[in-house]
């Protein structure tokens, strides 16, 4: 088992990624996130894998969706997964469906799964919360009234959760939290020594951008701000020391402090980099970097880590870069549920936040609810008991 050098691997894997590009050019982009992908299995060669997935099936699903069985196929058939004996997929592919298919604007929602591993019963749910339309909207005020919207969003994702129709459990929540850094407070530290330039629309006088320069300098632009323009002349600020200098900006978790639980972030803004290769490590100009991917945990579920007598380790990755029952499902010993609460992947490089004792403790990074995938590979010494799925079998391929 893990730690032990006479079988090394992983006990458990968790991965979360917003995919939603990879459908838009499946020949590049698919290919270089199942590169990385299958590199990051093969080097930790987990016993139980679990991959999380937003926008699975990309933001124009009508013409994207018929690459989605290839790319599951692909995911499947690779080397690195070929030592495992069994696989579950759930997908939400029935776009022509208004009443079952994601939310039809935006696609946001969320996916709950229970499994079983080594007697250990835990939730695994995966969410997507909205976005900021406007940068100019979410700078006004302290915290956003986008960060409002995500609040309530994910309040109801745990009510239902904690459903008492159910029996409890540990859970895990992997997604695209879309949780941004409070804007104002970043501005005002970004650009301290800034003066402030608003130009207007001449029809409506509304404040189409904001022009921060510097006051001496020659006047140097430091920062230009429009509804989806946030370009900072330095993005090495989001990147040196993993951007730990704007982690106290980072606040929207901190309402669920007592029905959350969070690692300590060891990892650059994971969200927008840009999707063009030639541009190395750059993110995109459109929004102010933010930890928008992660995996979050219940309470019970920190405390089963905590007390893990087990050395074996789960490691938890951010960015690798759907046919999902909409109801709840009374009479079995476990549910799915998926609810309407309310961008391609960031990049393909992956994080290993922490290893950990053993149990479960999954990590994060996505962005749309779509893909659950969960594996055990054979011969793996002392295997844990395979979970199985115990979702009903509603349209579920």
């Amino acid at each position: 088992m893990a730690g032990k050098a006479a079988a090394p691997g992983t006990a458990v894997l968790l991965v979360t990624a917003n995919v939603g590009s990879l459908f838009d050019d499946p020949e590049n982009l698919q290919k270089n996130w199942l590169r990385e992908f299958y590199q990051v299995v093969h080097t930790h060669r987990p016993h139980f894998l679990a991959l999380h997935c937003q926008e699975f099936g990309g933001k124009n699903y009508e013409a994207s969706m018929s690459h989605v069985d290839k790319f599951v196929r692909e995911l499947l058939s690779g080397d690195a997964m070929k030592e495992y004996n069994r696989a579950r997929v759930y997908l939400d592919e029935n776009y022509e469906s208004q009443e079952h298919f994601t939310c039809k604007w935006s696609r946001k929602g969320f996916i709950r799964t229970r499994w079983c591993l080594a007697d250990c019963a835990f939730d695994l749910v995966n969410i997507h919360l909205f976005h900021d339309a406007s940068n100019l909207v979410a700078w006004e005020t302290s915290p956003s009234v986008y960060s409002g919207i995500r609040h309530k969003a994910l309040g109801y994702v745990l009510d239902r959760i904690i459903d008492q129709r159910f029996e409890k459990a540990s859970y895990f929540v992997f997604g695209d939290f879309n949780f941004r850094l409070d804007s104002k407070s970043v501005v005002e530290t970004l650009c301290t020594k800034a003066t402030m330039q608003t130009v207007r629309a001449a029809d409506t006088n509304e404040v189409v951008k904001l022009i921060f320069r510097e006051s001496d300098n020659d006047r140097k632009v430091m920062l230009q701000l429009e509804k989806k323009l946030f370009d900072y002349f330095n993005q090495e600020v989001f990147r040196d020391d993993n951007g730990t200098a704007l982690l106290e900006f980072d606040k929207e978790l901190s309402v669920f402090k007592d029905r959350l639980y969070e690692l300590d972030i060891s990892f650059p803004p994971s969200y927008p980099y840009s999707e063009d290769s030639s541009q190395g490590r750059q993110y995109m100009n459109t929004r102010c970097p933010a930890w928008c991917d992660r995996v979050l945990m219940s309470p019970s579920a920190k405390e089963l880590i905590l007390r893990s007598e087990s050395e074996e380790k789960v490691v938890t990755y951010d960015h690798i870069g759907p046919s999902v029952c909409m109801g709840d499902h009374k009479g079995s010993d476990a549910s799915a549920t998926r609810g309407p609460p309310a961008r391609p992947p960031c990049s393909t490089r992956s994080h290993v936040l922490r290893q950990l004792h053993r149990q479960t403790r999954l990590s994060a990074t996505a962005r749309r609810p779509a893909p659950h995938v969960a594996s055990a590979p054979d011969g793996a010494p002392d295997k844990p008991h395979i979970p199985h799925c115990r979702v009903c079998s509603c349209d579920i391929k």
